[in-house]
């Protein structure tokens, strides 16, 4: 049994990563300051005697005693990481400053979970990890996307200057059961609205594209990776290589959901990237890891979630 903690264990995905490695027979801490996260995500959790919460924001420095550390711990939606920017950037160095830190004493192994959002909005697609990205470096986005970049940064001049043990994924589009409803992202926003039958929101003409990761499909790549080899550091990619455009995504939601919704045009936001696909051949060769979960039984998992929030809402 090995003592993990996970920070922004409380998320959509970092909730997913608790559940794993419990199921696995591991003890998990999990760490949430709760501006995105949320105690209902881990409710089903909190009667194992191997899994303990704790409310703490790992810009604060952190004491304890783990094995190994998965830093999920950072808004990941525009809506969330630019309601406070310097907080997001501040959590993107001063946390993970923290976290290596903490890593580097305990001699634990460590994972960054960085984006694709360090590519920007990319000239070469799809992407590979040798790519270095083309990001707007002070527009509205750039705390989140140069944070990720940082944060990259710092980790792998621990690494070399400290031989911390580390391990550096990027991913891609993730969706799945317990996303925010309100984060603002093409998935929830689309259900929901759909759902509502209210008019589904697609920026600029809907002609840019995206590609859709099921949850444990990326957590299973997160975990592949930290126990991967020493030697395999990453970044790795790890996402979904089916490619949408925005428009055929819209229509394929209101088509499963049965919806009336029509479609409303709206400009498109700043820094917006044109295209989004990941190269993971390294993610097949290095990990043996590709995703297993088909686009239309993922939403079919998450519409069905989203129905039953909306149910609840509706009857409280």
């Amino acid at each position: 049994m090995k003592k993990i903690l996970v920070t922004g264990g409380a998320g959509f995905i970092g909730s997913h990563l608790c559940e794993k490695l419990l199921n696995e027979g591991n003890e998990v801490v999990c760490v949430d300051n709760f501006f995105t996260g949320s105690k209902r995500n881990v409710l089903h959790l909190l009667d194992n005697p191997y899994f303990e919460l704790i409310r703490h924001d790992i810009t604060k420095s952190l004491l304890i005693e783990v094995d190994e550390i998965y830093n999920f711990a950072c808004p990941a939606s525009p809506v969330h990481y630019q309601h406070n920017a310097i907080k997001t950037i501040k959590t993107n160095v001063l946390g993970v400053t923290n976290m290596l830190g903490l890593a580097k004493r305990l001699r634990a192994k460590f994972l960054q979970a960085s984006t694709s959002e360090v590519y920007g909005d990319p000239k070469e697609h799809p992407q590979t990890e040798s790519y270095w990205g083309n990001v707007n470096p002070i527009g509205i986005r750039s705390c989140y996307d140069e944070g990720k970049r940082v944060a990259e940064t710092l980790t792998m001049d621990y690494h070399r200057q400290n031989d911390v043990d580390i391990k550096i994924i990027r991913i891609f589009n993730t969706y799945g059961p317990r996303m925010a409803a309100n984060d603002g992202r093409v998935v929830s926003n689309f259900i929901t609205q759909a759902l509502n039958n209210e008019d589904i929101t697609v920026y600029g003409d809907g002609s840019q594209t995206r590609s859709f990761c099921y949850v444990s499909d990326l957590i299973d790549g997160a975990v592949k990776m930290m126990n991967s080899e020493k030697a395999f550091i990453g970044p790795v990619n790890l996402g979904n290589q089916v490619e949408n455009t925005i428009l055929e995504f819209a229509e394929k939601i209101i088509k499963m959901t049965g919806s009336s919704s029509k479609i409303a045009f709206k400009p498109l936001p700043q820094d917006d990237p044109t295209q989004r696909k990941p190269n993971i051949s390294l993610a097949k060769e290095k990990l043996g890891w590709r995703p297993e979960i088909a686009l239309e039984q993922g939403l079919m998992e998450t519409i069905e979630y989203f129905e039953r929030k909306l149910d609840k809402t509706k009857i409280s």
